[in-house]
C-alpha cells in the first residue's frame, strides 16, 4: 500500500520523504497526542536528552524496541521499507509527540522505521523507566495506552508490516491469515491467484508457487510455510521461558474469562500462567463493538477490550504464552496438575482454570469450504470490512455477535442481508441491538431464511437461500458471507478426563460431582464441590466453555474473577492481602507475603 492510500478520515501522506520535511500528520482519533510541558518534564526526570541529525534511525523495522522516544525539537518520520526504492512515509511527528505503537508495550519487534527528518532533540526513556513512571502518573499511562491502541489499528488498516504470499485455495494460507488477523498483527495478504505482485516477489526470492505460502518481511526475512509458532516468534509474541514450567494457577484460554482470571490471580500474588492456542481475546476479541458492557456507555471494540485486559494482566505479572494448544491434562502425585501441549511442552500448576471459550460452528452447505478465509468469514474485523466497500454482503446468525457484525459491516458495505432461520431477533439478540439493526437503512433482515448453497469459483458470487416455511428458494448476489451460528467447545482433549455434557461443554458444581466416577473425593478434602469446579478438585471452568454459562462478556469476566476466589479456597488459604500461598520451583506450597511481580500500571 502506498502512502496516499489513507484510512477514512485521514489525510493522504506525502509519498517522498523530502515532501514531508515540514509537514506533520494531524491527530486522528487520539492516535497522535501532543504531551504537555508538565508531562514532558515528568518524563525528563526518568530519561535522557539526545541530539538527532537528519536520517538518524531511532527505531528500526524488524528489531525489538525497548525505548520510548519523545520529540523535543525537529521532526521524525515513521516509514516503511526504509532505504529501499519502495520507502514511503506513514506518519510525521513534531515536538511534543512520542514514537511507538502497541508493539512497544508488548515487547514485539517494530513494524516500521522511525527516522529523523530534521535535526533536533529527543527525550529517551527506557521501558523500565516508563513503567515506573506510570505507576505514579496514571494520566501519562492512559495517554500512551490510548495512542498505542489507535496506532496499531491504523497500521492494520494500511496493510503495513509483513506480507503473506499464498493462494486463496491453500489451507495453510488461510491458517496464517487467520493467525495474523486474530492477533491483530499488521500485515498484507498477496493472493497468488490474482495479484501481479506475487509473481514478481517469487522471482525476486527464487521460489516457486509450490513453496508457498511465504511470509516476507523487509525483503530480508523469508519463511516458507511457517507454523503459527514460527510466525509468533518472528514478531515477538509472548512465550514462556524454557525453565518456567511450575506455578500456582494455569489458565487455559485468554478470552474475557481467562484474562479476568489472570488479572485477579496475578494481582493477588499467585504465580499465574496463561496458555492460548490462537489469539488473546477469544470470540469477544473479534467483536466490532460491544455496547452493553458495564462501564463503557459508548461501547468498546473487542480488540481494544482485549489489549487493555492483556496489559492489565501483564502489569501484575501474569505470563501469557501463545500459540500454545493444550492436548492433555492429568494429576501428579504432589497435588499438582500437568497440562501437556501440542509442541511437546508441559506446565504444572496447583490449580487449573479452563477458559477456552467456544468457536463458531462452521456452516455445512455445498460450496462453502473452498471460499472460507477469502469470501466466507467467521469474524467481522477491519480486515474483512475493508473488502466490502463496493458489494453487498450477508450475515448468518441471530445472536448478539451477528447483530454487532451487521452494524459494523453496514458502515462499509452498501447492503447487508441478515439471514435468520427463526421467526424474530428478540429471542437471542439484546433489545438495543434489535432496534439498531431494524432501523438501519442498509440492513435487510430476512427471517425464516437459511443458506442452502454457496456459489462461486474463486470468490463468492451468490447465495442460494430457502424460506424454511414455504420451501421457496431465491438467489442473493453477495460477495462476502459472515457466519455467526452457535458455538462449539474445543474440549476433545478433555474427554474421559473430566465430565462433559452431551455437547462437550464442561460440567461444574453439583452436576460435575454427580457425573464424577469418585464423588467421595471431595469428602476426603473436608469440603464439597465448589460452584465453578469441574469433576477434578482444583480444576475450574469459566466462560463459554462451561456448561450452562451465560454467553456474555460481562458474565464471562465475572466467572473468571470468581474462579480465583475458589482457587484460593482450594489451595487452603484466603486472598487477604499479605497472606497468599505460593509455590517454589519444586512445587511445594507455603504461605508467604503477597508478591507483585511487576510494578507497572498502564491501567491505574
Amino acid at each position: 500500500m502506498t502512502g496516499d492510500q489513507s484510512l477514512p478520515g485521514e489525510e493522504p501522506v506525502p509519498e517522498k520523504a523530502d515532501e514531508a520535511a515540514f509537514w506533520e500528520t494531524p491527530d486522528i482519533y487520539g492516535a497522535y497526542p501532543r504531551l504537555t510541558e508538565d508531562q514532558i518534564a515528568r518524563l525528563a526526570e526518568h530519561g535522557q536528552r539526545r541530539n538527532m541529525a537528519p536520517n538518524d534511525v531511532l527505531i528500526r523495522e524488524g528489531e525489538r524496541c525497548e525505548t520510548f522516544f519523545v520529540v523535543l525539537s525537529g521532526t521524525v518520520a515513521v516509514v516503511e521499507d526504509h532505504d529501499t526504492p519502495e520507502e514511503h512515509v506513514l506518519r510525521v511527528h513534531g515536538p511534543g509527540r512520542f514514537i511507538g505503537e502497541l508493539g512497544l508495550l508488548y515487547g514485539q519487534v517494530a513494524f516500521y522505521t522511525a527516522v529523523a527528518r530534521e535535526p533536533g532533540e529527543v527525550l529517551v526513556v527506557s521501558m523500565d523507566q516508563l513503567r515506573h513512571l506510570v505507576t505514579q502518573d496514571s494520566t501519562i499511562g492512559d495517554i500512551v495506552l490510548r495512542a498505542c491502541l489507535c496506532r496499531r489499528a491504523l497500521l492494520v488498516g494500511q496493510g503495513a508490516g509483513f506480507r503473506i504470499i499464498g493462494s486463496r485455495y491453500s489451507p495453510d494460507t488461510r491458517r496464517l491469515r487467520e493467525f495474523a488477523i486474530r492477533n491483530r498483527l499488521p500485515h498484507r495478504w498477496i493472493d497468488l491467484e490474482t495479484d501481479e505482485e506475487a509473481e514478481e516477489l517469487l522471482r525476486r526470492f527464487g521460489v516457486g508457487p509450490t513453496e508457498t505460502p511465504l511470509v516476507i518481511w523487509r525483503d530480508t526475512t523469508l519463511l516458507r510455510n511457517p507454523s503459527n509458532a514460527e510466525l509468533a516468534r518472528l514478531i515477538g509474541l509472548p512465550s514462556l521461558p524454557a525453565g518456567n514450567r511450575h506455578g500456582d494457577v494455569l489458565i487455559v484460554g485468554s478470552g474475557p474469562a481467562g484474562l479476568a482470571a489472570a488479572v485477579y490471580a496475578a494481582s493477588e500474588g499467585l504465580n499465574t500462567t496463561v496458555a492460548e492456542a490462537m489469539a488473546t481475546g477469544g470470540q469477544a476479541g473479534t467483536s466490532s463493538r460491544i455496547e452493553n458492557l458495564l462501564g463503557f456507555p459508548s461501547g468498546i471494540s473487542g480488540a481494544e477490550l482485549t489489549e487493555r485486559a492483556v496489559l492489565q494482566a501483564d502489569k501484575f505479572g501474569a505470563r501469557i504464552s501463545l500459540p500454545l494448544e493444550a492436548t492433555g491434562l492429568h494429576p501428579k502425585d504432589d497435588d499438582h496438575y500437568v497440562v501437556a501441549f501440542a509442541d511437546g511442552s508441559e506446565i504444572a500448576a496447583r490449580a487449573v482454570v479452563l477458559a477456552m471459550g467456544a468457536r463458531y460452528r462452521r456452516l455445512q452447505v455445498p460450496g462453502i469450504a473452498r471460499l472460507e478465509g477469502t469470501s466466507v468469514h467467521y469474524s467481522a474485523t477491519l480486515y474483512e470490512a475493508q473488502q466490502c466497500r463496493t458489494d453487498p454482503v450477508a450475515v448468518v446468525g441471530g445472536g448478539n455477535s451477528a447483530g454487532q457484525a451487521v452494524l459494523f459491516l453496514a458502515g462499509y458495505a452498501p447492503k447487508v442481508h441478515l439471514l435468520v432461520r427463526g421467526a424474530g431477533l428478540e429471542a437471542n439478540m439484546s433489545r438495543y441491538l434489535v432496534d439498531q439493526v431494524e432501523r438501519h437503512p442498509r440492513v435487510e433482515v430476512m427471517l425464516h431464511t437459511e443458506v442452502t448453497e454457496v456459489i462461486g469459483r474463486e470468490v463468492l458470487e451468490e447465495l442460494d437461500v430457502v424460506d424454511n416455511r414455504t420451501g421457496g428458494h431465491r438467489r442473493l448476489a453477495v460477495r462476502s458471507l459472515f457466519v455467526f451460528t452457535g458455538a462449539e467447545p474445543h474440549t476433545e482433549w478433555l474427554a474421559g478426563i473430566i465430565a462433559l455434557d452431551s455437547r462437550g461443554f464442561v460440567l461444574t458444581g453439583p452436576e460435575a460431582q454427580e457425573a464424577c466416577a469418585s464423588p467421595e473425593v471431595w469428602h476426603g478434602r473436608g469440603r464439597s464441590i465448589m460452584t465453578l469446579e469441574a469433576s477434578l478438585p482444583g480444576v475450574f471452568a469459566v466462560g463459554d466453555v462451561r456448561s450452562g454459562s451465560v454467553k456474555r462478556v460481562a458474565s464471562a469476566a465475572g466467572e473468571g474473577a470468581m474462579a480465583i476466589h475458589f482457587v484460593h479456597r482450594h489451595l487452603g488459604h484466603s486472598a487477604v492481602p499479605g497472606t497468599t500461598g505460593t509455590s517454589d520451583v519444586a512445587g511445594h506450597s507455603d504461605v508467604s507475603p503477597r508478591i507483585r511481580h511487576k510494578e507497572s500500571a498502564w491501567l491505574a
